[in-house]
């Protein structure tokens, strides 16, 4: 493979994290730049296993500061962005609207009139570059819980690539289905996207999206349900679960999501949309009573004997009821499918957590936070 330089913006998030890992390890003659401003939930501590290798270079800079991300790109020869960075939290773009639209959707449109002018500017113009746009599956709304008569959710059913679903519904989203976001979050994700393929028709820049399920496994910030919830019940707080848990969401182990991202950003067709799922649907409060289970049986405490902890509260607004990716396409022309199954998932993403308190506990505290400044100063 050609030397080549990928920016991943949001390098230091959950998702990000795994994704510059992979890339570093997997790509020795790639320069990985990991670009991100460090808001909350931006972590370097994430990748400390990597920060000293030498095809790895960090950068703090804010996607919206157009200026900036046009010179990162001119003076480190950038070919390929892998755009990750992101406020993604529902409850946050309720109370604060504002910087979600700022973030997901100006963020995105500086970074894509970047790629455009520094790509457009050289002498092979557009050829060998990708803009690689990480969306979500809630940008679609939400489906119906549905079943085939007789059978009691959640069942087995077949994709149209004929893969099995563990299934509260037999609808899915599909590349095809119509946006309708019910959140700002989703709200600004949706209009990013738009943003993404309208520099492609408009332009040609070469640009994918895909849009993915829950993700869950290792760094995940700890305001999102499965790493919240593990840290409550070891400490036996409550676990608040909105309305009666029956939203029902796809879950995938971040990894596989990590080598999603992969072998679209190298395989995919420009111009063209992939969803990624877990095949893998599990209602909220069942997810929370697997938690439980796990985390009892791995601290030596008796199964379940944490089941008091639940405590159902009020529902949010706008909570979809039920997502469910179908991945077919994604599958039959690039031959990607999960690797891990939930169960398994479940079982290493309890352990992991368990046994990285430290770095729980430097999150939920703050401090964290001082990590950048410990090791860059103010440079």
């Amino acid at each position: 493979m050609s030397k080549r330089t990928i920016m991943i913006t949001g390098g230091s998030g959950f998702i990000g994290s795994h994704v510059v890992r992979l890339f570093v390890k997997k790509y020795p003659e790639y320069r990985i730049l990991n670009v991100d401003k460090l808001t909350y939930a931006g972590n370097l501590a994430n990748l400390k296993d990597i920060g000293n290798s030498p095809n790895y270079m960090f950068v703090r800079a804010d996607i919206c500061d157009y200026e900036r991300i046009k010179g990162i790109m001119e003076g480190n020869c950038v070919d390929g962005i892998i755009h990750l960075a992101a406020e993604s939290h529902v409850d946050r773009s309720i109370l604060d609207p504002f910087t979600f639209a700022r973030t997901n959707v100006m963020g995105t449109l500086s970074l894509l009139q970047s790629a455009k002018e520094v790509w457009g500017s050289r002498p092979e113009g557009f050829e060998g570059k990708m803009f690689y746009h990480i969306s979500t599956d809630e940008v679609y709304g939400a489906l119906a819980m549905t079943r085939p008569e007789g059978v009691e959710p959640p069942f087995r059913t077949k994709a149209s690539s004929g893969t099995h679903h563990l299934a509260y519904g037999e609808d899915f989203f599909r590349e095809s289905t119509r946006y309708s976001p019910h959140s700002p979050y989703s709200a600004s994700k949706a209009s990013s996207d738009h943003f993404v393929r309208s520099f492609h028709d408009t332009y040609g820049l070469p640009a994918i999206v895909t849009n993915c399920s829950n993700n869950y496994g290792p760094y995940q910030f700890p305001e999102k349900l499965i790493p919240l919830f593990i840290n409550n019940i070891r400490h036996r707080k409550p676990l608040p679960v909105y309305g009666k848990g029956e939203n029902v969401r796809d879950w995938l182990y971040v990894e596989d999501h990590a080598k999603a991202i992969d072998l679209i950003f190298h395989n995919g067709r420009p111009g063209d949309t992939y969803n990624i799922g877990g095949f893998n649907e599990w209602k909220n409060i069942d997810i929370v009573r697997t938690l439980i289970r796990t985390v009892d049986r791995q601290l030596g405490r008796r199964e379940g004997e944490d089941d008091g902890l639940i405590t159902y509260v009020k529902d949010r607004a706008g909570h979809d009821l039920r997502y469910a990716i179908d991945s077919t396409k994604l599958q039959k022309e690039l031959g990607w499918e999960p690797a891990l199954q939930f169960e398994e998932g479940i079982d290493r993403t309890v352990r992991w957590y368990l046994e990285n308190q430290e770095w729980l506990d430097s999150v939920t505290s703050g401090d964290y936070m001082k990590y950048y400044d410990e090791m860059y100063g103010n440079r």
